[in-house]
């Protein structure tokens, strides 16, 4: 299972720390530019600080100090990403613990078997697996049916089915056999595996930049161009005004004034953004799924399994004139006992809920089950004198007219009744009598009215899709609360809709886990695969939920709103940072120069010194990236709220706080510095 790890790992910390060093290299750093700038601006510093060690020149102390602080700000942010990254590969390890060398028994020509490493199998093999046995790759299961413990992968204790043909014959390497056997196709090579395809996505060594992040990359670096181009200028400007400042004075500031804050954060919030997918066991194949599920607008949800439980549900007993609805359910919940359906086993829990009817002792009374079978189409029990059938409307009829009798017209009516709302109408008997009618209906998952209330809160209209009538589905649509639904849908049917709503600008995501859910799959914008589902839908869709929960896609839009909502925030709040800063270390810096005394009025923090303002913003600069590390891998709360208000909070708490936070933050270190004599 993919175990969540904890914030402060000392494990992780600790290869962080080695890994933020090992991401000096230049051919790493060049990736991402506003770092590059900085650690070329340390790496110039250090070459002057050693020529002026040499010679005596300069402000050693100082220079020292500034040195060191622009080579911890570059480390700091090389720590952030390796520490998103760290957390992966923790998860991956939990991954690796269900891969590795398994003995396979290979079919040969002459239909006999030979036994082979894992590492051996070729896609189109064909392997057999008994109970008991590892499956050594993915494939199709093509013969037999087996329980398969796959709670390596997905954490699940409960085994699943698997069997040839059908929506449920795929099969995952490292995943054991508990009961029988099957033959299955091997559809991977070594390497290839979904297993080996888990462990690099949970790593991120696949993770490419998205085009969010390659844009405001761009933006980055455009602005670090711009700040570097005014910095340059201010040396020939303070040579002007006599009072020339140093190579570590403009690096400094320059520094200060890109934006760093998130330019060293930017990497670790995208991969922590998959990383918080992965912690509801659900892997993205790309940042750019993440991002999409991020900016959906149209949302599929599939009835069954998704919006109802998947099993028509006992829900209420009507029963016919001068009958009671205890004796209704006394006798219903009889002719159930022996039906093991979930229609009849939820007939059992109604009864007892509502009538507390429990704790039979049939033994003393010589009760005779008859079990349903689909050409009876219904079940029942013999008592002495006593025969009661429970089963649909027509075998109940004929089984009356065997008595002489027949079906009240009230009984007609209720059963009517039910048809018209969408539900299952099943008949009571009792000798020649008919008792009434229980009505069976999809059960809609407890809270998903609350939780579709809350996508819409986001601005997200959910569409149902069902095969059943019209009027059913606008029954479970209306009870879930869907904004819309598609009734007697077929897969080009869905096809078209996804198509429709792309078509007017709109990102579309749905689940999916047969193989007829492919092409939607791969159509849609985020395609959630379940993994209990065939391998082309795996192999479709953009994720896939090892949990195989239809109803996780809610989870996966707000993780994705959430990681658009971290880079928006922690952008506004680095770009507020540098206005905050260009006031505190500006009027300090020149408040000395001939002729500009007047910027001494600009230095509203009372900054001891240039020396001390300078020092302090480059220190400042760099410890915020380390205080902002939790927040970049959390991820900011989301709350469902309209765009406006999200944009008014995040520009009051990220843009207001990112500019008072430095003023805060720098005197403080000012003082610091002062009451230490570094300044």
């Amino acid at each position: 299972m993919l175990e969540k790890t904890s914030l402060w790992n000392t494990q992780i910390m600790a290869q962080a720390t080695l890994d933020s060093v090992r991401k000096l290299d230049p051919r790493w750093m060049v990736k991402n530019p506003v770092m590059f700038v900085v650690e070329v601006g340390s790496v110039l510093t250090t070459a002057l600080l050693i020529v002026d060690a040499l010679h005596g020149f300069g402000r050693f102390g100082f220079n020292l100090q500034i040195t060191l602080w622009l080579w911890f700000t570059v480390l700091f942010a090389n720590f952030a990403e390796a520490m998103a990254e760290g957390r992966g590969k923790a998860q991956a390890d939990t991954l690796r613990k269900a891969k590795g060398e398994t003995i396979a028994k290979r079919y040969k020509a002459d239909g006999s078997f030979e036994e082979i490493v894992s590492g051996d199998l070729r896609a189109g093999d064909v392997i057999y697996v008994a109970a008991g046995n590892y499956i050594a790759g993915d494939g199709e299961v093509i013969e037999g049916v087996a329980s398969v413990d796959e709670s390596a992968i997905t954490g699940e204790s409960a085994p699943v089915i698997r069997e040839a043909g059908g929506d449920r014959s795929a099969v995952t390497g490292g995943t054991k056999v508990l009961s029988d056997w099957i033959k299955v196709k091997i559809t991977s090579n070594p390497g290839e595996t979904f297993l080996d395809r888990m462990i690099a996505l949970v790593e991120g060594a696949t993770r490419q930049k998205t085009p969010n992040e390659i844009a405001l990359s761009i933006l980055l670096s455009g602005l670090t161009i711009i700040f570097l181009l005014a910095v340059v200028t201010l040396q020939p400007f303070a040579i002007y005004s006599n009072a020339p400042q140093t190579v570590f004075v403009l690096v400094s500031l320059l520094v200060c004034l890109i934006p760093t804050t998130i330019g060293g954060l930017l990497s670790a919030i995208g991969i922590a953004g998959m990383d918080r997918l992965v912690q509801y066991n659900v892997l993205a194949m790309s940042g750019r799924a993440v991002e999409a599920a991020g900016d959906v607008n149209t949302l599929l949800l599939d009835k069954t399994g998704t919006i109802t439980l998947g099993n028509r549900q006992a829900v209420e007993f009507i029963s016919a004139p001068d009958v009671t609805q205890e004796r209704l359910a006394n006798a219903a919940q009889l002719a159930s006992l022996s039906d093991e359906t979930p229609e009849g086993r939820s007939i059992v829990v109604l009864a007892k809920e509502k009538y507390n009817l429990r704790g039979r002792d049939l033994g003393g009374i010589h009760a005779e089950f008859v079990p349903f079978t689909a050409q009876t189409r219904m079940s029942g029990v013999n008592l002495p004198g006593t025969r009661i059938r429970k089963g649909s409307v027509d075998a109940i009829a004929r089984f009356l007219e065997e008595q002489g009798s027949s079906l009240p017209q009230k009984v007609r009516e209720s059963v009517e009744e039910i048809a018209r709302l969408g539900g299952t109408p099943l008949v009571v008997a009792e000798n020649s009598s008919a008792l009434g009618v229980i009505y069976l209906k999809d059960v809609v998952k407890g809270g998903l009215k609350e939780r579709l209330a809350r996508l819409r809160a986001m601005g997200i209209r959910t569409i149902m899709i069902t095969g059943d009538n019209p009027l059913t589905a606008a029954v479970i649509a209306r009870e879930a609360g869907v904004d819309d639904f598609l009734a007697e849908a077929k897969p080009k049917d869905k096809m078209d809709l996804i198509k429709r709503e792309q078509g007017k600008g709109k990102l579309v995501a749905m689940t999916g886990d047969g193989t007829n859910d492919a092409p939607a799959l791969a159509q849609a914008d985020v395609g959630v695969a379940m993994n209990s589902g065939t391998q082309a839908a795996k192999e479709a869709g953009n994720m896939v939920d090892l949990d195989s929960n239809p109803t996780k896609l809610i989870e996966i839009v707000e993780i994705g709103k959430q990681l658009l909502m971290t880079r928006g925030a922690l952008t506004t709040f680095s770009i507020a940072n540098d206005v905050a800063k260009y006031f505190a270390i500006i009027p300090a810096m020149f408040m000395t120069f001939k002729g500009l005394e007047v910027l001494k009025a600009l230095n509203i923090m009372h900054l001891h010194s240039s020396e001390s303002a300078i020092l302090s913003a480059v220190i400042f600069n760099a410890i915020i990236i380390v205080a902002l590390i939790p927040l970049a891998l959390k991820g900011v709360k989301y709350e469902p709220k309209p765009a406006d208000v999200l944009l008014r909070n995040n520009l009051l708490i990220y843009g207001v706080g990112g500019i008072i936070i430095p003023f805060i933050g720098i005197k403080a270190i000012d003082l610091c510095l002062v009451a230490l004599h570094l300044a």
